[in-house]
């Protein structure tokens, strides 16, 4: 296999993926500051390197055929980190260093961001850049130095620093529980329960725990996302289970309320984690002590275990 083919020039892959993401060579070329020619040549330069025909042509339209779409599928995420490596290095050369970090959107939005101002007022140098990851994920091919997930250990081939405890707890508005108010666990069956996608089986692990029958669940919307399902909760659609951290807000203001002592114990917890290669990166060391010395002490006891 002639070796050329499997690396082309990375003119030619900013080319193709321009052309690719506006599915016109003339948009490419404005992004690129390019002429149209050109951006054609390049592409036209990767299909013959490649021996395959990556866009169909149709007068000035043009449309990616599926090995195509496959290409340009694969070679975002690398450029994209190419991109990130190379801001990363200049960011260094001026004095400051960045972090990508991965973690839960929720969890990111309600118990990581309110203290990193605190952060960054200690150390001005270094840079937190959050991505969004749902569910298990490969640290490093994502791009990512670190990441924030939630679950039980162990975490194989990962250095995992335990952050705090998953405590699920039952919420509703004062509106809903003014008229089906709960007094013990049996009055949940008059109450629609909300749900996690990807936590379907808490609702059926809370009734189990309780000792009451699974028939009695009417089970309502689910929500990929735990912020629509706080949100939910506190416009009095349903009930929730929801990590006690995720909702320290609602609690305080009083838009929702703990009515029964008896949560859920998922025997899970929110962990830092990172890849052993990455244990001396300096803005990880820098964010790893600020966040187990510091963080925690600032926000409320737990989170949610779901695309929080």
């Amino acid at each position: 296999m002639n070796i050329h083919r499997l690396a082309p020039s990375t003119s030619m892959l900013l080319a193709f993926d321009a052309a690719a993401r506006h599915r016109s060579f003339t948009r490419a070329a404005d992004e690129l500051s390019l002429t149209q020619s050109a951006v054609s040549r390049q592409i036209q330069a990767l299909e013959q390197l490649l021996d395959v025909e990556l866009f169909t042509r149709d007068g000035r339209h043009i449309r990616l055929t599926e090995v195509g779409a496959m290409y340009a599928q694969d070679i975002a995420p690398a450029l994209a980190r190419i991109s990130g490596a190379s801001a990363r290095v200049g960011a260094f050369r001026k004095g400051v260093s960045s972090l990508n970090l991965a973690t839960l959107p929720t969890f990111g939005a309600r118990w990581l961001m309110p203290g990193l101002e605190d952060f960054y007022h200690q150390h001005p140098g270094v840079m937190i850049h959050l991505h969004t990851r749902i569910g298990e994920y490969d640290i490093t091919e994502s791009g990512m130095d670190a990441a924030i997930n939630v679950g039980v250990d162990p975490w194989p081939g990962l250095i995992a620093h335990p952050l705090i405890d998953e405590e699920m707890v039952l919420v509703a508005s004062p509106d809903r529980l003014a008229r089906y108010p709960i007094r013990q666990p049996g009055d949940v069956i008059d109450h629609l329960l909300l749900q996690i996608a990807v936590r379907s089986e808490a609702w059926h692990q809370w009734f189990t725990a309780q000792g009451l029958p699974l028939g009695y669940m009417r089970l309502g919307p689910h929500f990929e996302f735990s912020t629509h399902m706080i949100q939910a909760a506190v416009s009095g659609i349903g009930i929730a289970l929801v990590a006690r951290c995720l909702v320290e807000e609602e609690l305080a203001d009083g838009r929702l309320v703990i009515p029964l002592d008896a949560g859920l114990n998922s025997h899970r917890r929110y962990y830092l984690l990172y890849p052993p290669e990455k244990e001396n990166f300096p803005p990880l060391a820098t964010f790893r002590h600020w966040l187990l010395t510091g963080k925690t002490s600032i926000t409320a006891p737990n989170d949610d275990a779901s695309p929080s």
